[in-house]
């Protein structure tokens, strides 16, 4: 079954990114991008979804995907991290097969 999931520490983040905006985005998007050194990147922004985009809700945060970024995206999961040097939304993909020495772009 075609999935992408988020982390309860994701959903947290997402909900509480989302409560700030004004007006209210519906969810994040999550799109993969050319770009990189390794040819593909993921992009994320506050958005609301079209008729054509894919909407995963996890306690009522929305991840919103375009149908070519699922290709990529499937079986996906987003986490949240925190930590002393460096903080942010984290995709763990299993069609990922190569990442780039930065770990910004990756190769499936």
């Amino acid at each position: 079954m075609p999935s992408l999931d988020l982390t309860p520490k994701a959903v947290i983040k997402v909900k509480e990114i989302l409560a700030q905006q004004n007006p209210q985005p519906q969810g994040l998007r999550v799109s993969v991008v050319g770009g990189g050194c390794s040819g593909l990147q993921y992009r994320m922004e506050l958005d609301s979804a079209g008729e054509r985009d894919k909407v995963f809700e996890r306690y009522g945060a929305k991840l919103i995907v375009d149908k070519k970024s699922f290709l990529y995206l499937n079986g996906s999961e987003l986490d949240f991290t925190e930590e002393l040097m460096s903080s942010g939304f984290r995709l763990v993909n299993p069609q990922v097969k190569r990442t780039c020495g930065c770990g910004e772009s990756f190769i499936v």
